[in-house]
């Protein structure tokens, strides 16, 4: 903290002081109060706190808590402690709450908002940034896809000096990095094109020729990777390929750990220990967990927007007794559900599905127009309990998800 000016170790005691009376007043841990009223005391404080430190920036719409997780672990095979996020806390408050935890720590992994992203660069000018994926997201706060990629665009370009590794295989990621001099390509998959059938740089369609895209506006198309997925296994600059072996579920997921790896790497850890270390991550904040619920075994997962429920949906185990999907429409969420209607809900034959959450019934309308036979039961714990006994899937956004967690603990 030799760093730390007059006023910025003010800004951190008195975060300190008010994250503890959080904590004793049962509010939680206190890190995001304690952050907003250090950034109030000092606006400068993120950038004092960012200094000394080689840090690893991670956003994207969805897998930053998963390959933020993941990248820690993999920088963790460098030794010594890596500062980041144990509650996923991704925009301003919640990363200097994270990197005033971890003072004197070299390393950082943070996540980061993808609205946020171009201003924390500057506070803190990163070693390295990992972009994931672009696609629409709560569209009442975050707004329109083209605009996030342009804003991306030209914050990156102001630290040319950081490796960029970019997912290949997402048209708007590519778009971001692709005029970048320092750029790390991974094919990390893409399984949601919808919102890039054409070229956010001259509006021109966007042509697929199996897993090569391109612009036919101008001379923009998919770059060659350097980090790739074939099989089971992992592939890298110099002939490097390993097994890639994950606790966590999904096509989604085995991307997230080639970027976390590709940015290991990037920083200077081994390749085979960093991929090692990305299967030591079992669980992100609840997600991915299973728990006992009566006679169930509920495996819970957390989608946040089309892109999100598509790859969860992915994950559903066929012969699951159950299945249930919990959607709420509070602020966090965003309150407009029409994004519902982009989600494809088919294909659950022999499983029983329950419409769950606080907008159950307008769940169960997209179900019923879907062809998928429900039943309806808003809260979260009894439908699960409605199910067969035996293993249920459960997939909730991100209130839901939040309250059923609550509501699991209590029942202890």
């Amino acid at each position: 903290m030799a760093n730390i000016s007059v006023r910025g170790r003010l800004a951190l005691r008195a975060a300190a002081a008010a994250s503890w009376a959080s904590q004793k007043a049962g509010r939680g841990k206190g890190s995001m109060i304690g952050g907003l009223i250090a950034l109030k005391i000092d606006p400068t404080i993120m950038t004092q706190l960012g200094r000394d430190r080689r840090t690893v920036l991670i956003t994207g719409t969805n897998g930053k808590s998963t390959t933020t997780r993941m990248t820690t672990a993999a920088l963790g095979t460098l030794g010594g402690a890596v500062a980041t996020q144990a509650d996923g806390a991704n925009m301003d408050a919640g990363i200097v709450a994270a990197l005033s935890l971890h003072p004197g720590v070299e390393l950082a992994a943070i996540e980061v908002d993808e609205l946020h992203l171009p201003h924390v660069c500057d506070a803190l000018d990163p070693a390295a940034v990992v972009l994931l994926n672009l696609s629409r997201d709560q569209l009442d706060r975050v707004g329109e896809i083209n605009m996030i990629e342009r804003k991306l665009r030209a914050g990156l370009a102001r630290h040319p000096d950081t490796v960029v590794i970019a997912n290949c295989d997402d048209v708007l990621i590519a778009s971001i990095a692709y005029d970048h001099p320092n750029v790390v390509w991974v094919s990390a998959g893409s399984g949601w094109a919808v919102d890039a059938t054409s070229c956010p740089r001259s509006g021109e369609p966007i042509v697929w020729e199996g897993e090569n895209w391109r612009s036919t506006g101008l001379e923009f198309q998919r770059p060659q990777p350097d980090w790739w997925l074939d099989g089971d296994d992992l592939c890298g600059p110099d002939g490097f390929r390993t097994p890639l072996q994950l606790a966590l579920p999904g096509r989604a997921n085995r991307g997230n750990a080639a970027q976390a790896v590709a940015a290991a790497v990037a920083m200077g850890a081994e390749a085979a220990k960093a991929t090692d270390a990305t299967g030591t991550v079992r669980e992100i904040a609840g997600r991915y967990r299973t728990v006992t619920v009566g006679e169930h075994d509920a495996r819970l997962l957390l989608a946040k927007n089309p892109a999100g429920w598509q790859e969860a949906l992915s994950m559903i185990e066929p012969s699951s007794a159950g299945l249930v999907i919990a959607v709420n429409g509070q602020v966090p969420d965003g309150e407009d559900l029409s994004w519902l209607w982009d989600v494809r809900f088919e294909h659950f034959e022999g499983v029983q599905v329950v419409a769950a959450g606080e907008r159950a019934t307008d769940l169960a309308v997209r179900l019923t127009y879907a062809g998928v036979e429900h039943t309806l039961v808003p809260d979260p714990l009894r439908a699960i309990e409605s199910c067969p006994a035996g293993h249920v899937e459960v997939l909730a956004n991100y209130t839901a998800f939040r309250d059923l967690n609550r509501d699991l603990e209590a029942r202890k």
